[in-house]
């Protein structure tokens, strides 16, 4: 693996063997930030908030959200799912904490920090449960309010993009709750509606022209 810097001047990371990279190379902060908080977690009106996440990755996703909910005082409970988790030296020269300030810090490291497959208080309010499993073989509980489904790309990873895969994330969506995604690709939409969500196609960020936002109907 190659740690990139995208054009925001955050970290990305480069896996040559499917020569894909885990965030955009226009700047991983500023996709992230647009696609999982401006369009998902500001969107969502529970409180507390259930979240799901489909590709834990750097943890981009989880600081974020958890530098977003502190701020506003949204109470989350946060369910992560990896399959292959990246090692601690990885990790560690991610230049993520440089670009979020003091709190962006203690909240990388603590997020980092928990053993995976069990809750961990990030701060009050704010609990995350990181699960080292394979989706596609994964048997999942709960109810969420909010998805983020952030894994490999269609190409690079078809598996995760079936309709076995969002039939199971569907029967683990409350209604009216929202997933949100960078992959608009006419199949993903089709499987989608096809098993209970209504489909709106969103400005992109940067370099990217549109993302998705799914509604449990």
């Amino acid at each position: 693996m190659e740690i990139i810097k995208t054009g925001d001047g955050s970290h990305t990371i480069f896996v040559p063997e499917i020569e894909e990279h885990y965030h955009s190379v226009h700047g991983a902060i500023q996709e992230s930030g647009h696609i999982f908080i401006n369009n998902g977690l500001s969107f969502c009106t529970a409180d507390p908030v259930s979240i799901l996440e489909i590709g834990f990755g750097t943890g981009l996703n989880v600081l974020l959200t958890a530098l977003s909910a502190k701020e506003s005082g949204k109470r989350v409970f946060y369910t992560s799912v990896e399959k292959y988790p990246l090692d601690g030296n990885t990790i560690r020269s991610l230049n993520y904490i440089e670009m979020t300030g003091i709190t962006g810090r203690e909240l990388f490291s603590k997020i980092h920090s928990p053993v995976w497959g069990y809750d961990e208080e990030i701060y009050p309010g704010f609990i995350l449960r990181k699960l080292n499993k394979d989706l596609t073989k994964a048997k999942l509980s709960g109810l969420y309010n909010l998805v983020y489904f952030d894994a490999f790309s269609p190409e690079k990873q078809p598996g995760m993009w079936t309709k076995n895969i969002f039939s199971m994330i569907s029967d683990l969506t409350a209604r009216d709750g929202i997933l949100v995604t960078y992959c608009v690709k006419g199949d993903v939409k089709r499987i989608l509606k096809s098993v209970g969500f209504s489909i709106s196609v969103l400005p992109g960020p940067r370099g990217k022209r549109h993302i998705l936002r799914a509604i449990k109907i």
